[in-house]
């Protein structure tokens, strides 16, 4: 196994080597939307593509991104971004996995359309189209429009003659009213696929007389393809192209896996380009923490033939010019490869922070410093169990997307606990039974004498939960806070590597009086339960289960500040790993 000093060696050359491509704009690095960003859908307008990703139960959810070039990436919004536009809907999904699904994103008569389906509810699939002329403001996405429907992953596609229809899994076809969310009856059976499992993910194109029509099937994993067909009518038939599928990365020993659902665009200057999902996982598929990805490949589509797509790999290039490159884009998010200098001095909750479900309110607030009221339910909670330590009312947790290979993350904590099981902390976190944490907690006193001054013991706590994995999970380890260390105390998150998170803790105003309280394979944050999704790193508060209701004991607030998240790295390919400034 190569160390770290050796991988960035060689990285280093693969840097060097890029010399050589100076003149060709279209050499760069996938992902392009590094972190979890599966089943992306993009669409152009004038000199600006957009995307929007899933984002099933986190929130806010379905984020938009903006770029000008292909490969500098903003968040410039979230379709889902207040509890009043789903009322109710959060609270009552109970799995990790449900939620928002595939969304599709579309311009049309000067207003953005992003139609979604969210699982999980007691009425079962509910169709959602939310609208906006300024997708650069989050107030600005309408309340949806909902429609019915008992499929996912639906396609919004106007033809010609105004009319505007809705392509589901299945592959089943509708008539939508964007008014009403009234559906045609009944839907339409167009095509099941090349008879890969779970045809999903349909996009319809209109080029030179044909409807085209692009899905995903063989499932999300390692068969995963993009197949095509197309037909003179929009009902069909539709003829299968011969040489299906377009894109996959099945049977194959490439770095880049379960490559597929993809939508395709084109640039100002004609050029067309798609992105699609992938896992950095090799082969092998144990070791994934960012999940499935969104990566970049160009795409030729000559008059009257079908479109051919560029393999995905780590590294592309050998095809026309991509647009120039250019971060002039508005908005307030950030670039979603760019550090995190937060110091929560004021102002809004940083647009790239997420929560697990939709958040109580009131739970976080920035004051000085990041305030966040304890949940009584801890990060995993009681799946399936009382509704009140379950999650579903709302961790205390807020987290943003691991972008990087190699990274450190770290966050300044006060926090002065008044019962025994208070704790706070920050955490590697794929699902409620599949994170990685480091807490200060206070804990019952080991003396066997106390006072009415004695509260417990204050200490770290490293602890994982980690279901579904082929692993041991690491036992948990505590450690007594050392009486000289003043507060705050940074608690830091690093990957040495490509496979392993090291957690440590240390006085905020001494980095070399640090503590190694942990380590982790981020194979217990790969795939388990959490097989849609990918990991976040972030800080959390919790009872652990005391109090009543939905409240906590009274105290045990935790104020985080300095929050920092500095990528160094990404993997490119088995065994290279890139440094962050080498990527564009």
């Amino acid at each position: 196994m190569k160390t770290t000093k050796q991988i960035l060696l060689v990285a280093s050359a693969v840097i060097g080597a890029l010399a050589n491509y100076s003149e060709n704009n279209a050499t760069y690095f996938n992902p392009t939307l590094p972190g979890w960003h599966s089943d992306p859908s993009c669409t152009r307008v004038k000199d600006t593509f957009y995307c929007v990703t899933s984002t099933f139960i986190a929130f806010p959810g379905l984020p938009v991104y903006a770029s000008k070039d292909l490969t500098n990436w903003k968040l410039i919004s979230h379709a889902w971004n207040r509890e009043s536009q789903l009322p109710g809907l959060s609270y009552n999904t109970s799995e990790q996995q449900q939620g928002m699904y595939a969304a599709t994103i579309r311009y049309h008569d000067g207003v953005f359309h992003l139609i979604c389906e969210y699982l999980g509810t007691p009425g079962g699939i509910v169709g959602v189209v939310f609208k906006s002329t300024d997708p650069f403001d989050d107030a600005a996405w309408s309340d949806p429009i909902r429609f019915k429907t008992g499929k996912i992953d639906p396609d919004l596609f106007w033809d010609d003659d105004g009319k505007a229809y809705v392509a589901t899994q299945g592959i089943l076809l509708q008539e939508i009213n964007l008014k009403t969310g009234d559906l045609s009856q009944p839907p339409v059976s167009i095509w099941n696929g090349t008879g890969g499992v779970w045809p999903e993910g349909p996009h319809i194109y209109k080029k030179d007389g044909y409807y085209y029509l692009m899905i995903a099937e063989g499932g999300t994993a390692q068969d995963h393809s993009i197949t095509i067909a197309r037909s003179r009518k929009i009902y069909g038939p539709y003829e299968p192209y011969e040489n299906n599928p377009i894109l996959t990365n099945k049977h194959t020993n490439r770095f880049f896996q379960t490559v597929g659902h993809g939508d395709l665009f084109q640039d100002e200057a004609g050029n067309w380009w798609g992105m699609c999902l992938a896992t950095r996982s090799g082969p092998d598929f144990k070791i994934y923490p960012m999940g499935r990805e969104a990566v970049l490949f160009p795409a030729t589509w000559n008059k009257g033939e079908w479109p051919v797509l560029q393999t995905v790999e780590g590294k592309m290039s050998g095809w026309p010019s991509l647009p120039a490159v250019s971060r002039d884009v508005a908005g307030d998010g950030p670039f979603n490869t760019d550090p995190d200098v937060y110091d929560f001095k004021g102002g809004p909750i940083p647009k790239n922070l997420i929560h697990w479900r939709v958040p109580r309110e009131g739970a976080f607030s920035i004051k000085n410093g990041l305030e966040v009221v304890p949940s009584r339910n801890n990060l995993t909670g009681i799946p399936f169990g009382d509704i009140e330590l379950s999650g579903q009312r709302g961790l205390a947790f807020i987290g943003r997307r691991q972008t990087h290979t190699l990274f450190t993350y770290s966050v300044d904590l006060t926090f002065d606990p008044k019962s025994v099981g208070q704790e706070a902390g920050v955490t590697v976190f794929l699902t409620q039974v599949n994170h990685i944490d480091l807490g200060v907690v206070l804990l019952e006193s080991n003396s066997t004498i106390k006072t009415a001054k004695s509260k417990g013991q204050l200490a770290l706590r490293f602890r994982v939960e980690s279901k579904n994995v082929p692993i041991p999970v690491p036992a948990t380890n505590i450690v007594p806070i050392p009486s000289h260390w003043k507060s705050p105390i940074r608690l830091q998150i690093s990957t040495r590597n490509n496979i392993t998170y090291d957690l440590s803790a240390m006085p905020a105003s001494n980095e070399a009086a640090a503590i190694k309280v942990g380590t982790a394979s981020a194979q217990l944050v790969s795939g388990g339960n959490g097989t849609f999704v990918g990991s976040l790193v972030g800080a959390y508060a919790t009872c652990n289960g005391a109090g009543k209701g939905l409240d906590c004991p009274e105290g045990g607030k935790a104020v985080f500040g300095r929050w920092r998240y500095t990528g160094k790295g990404q993997q490119v390919a088995q065994g290279v790993i890139v440094a962050e400034e080498g990527r564009s």
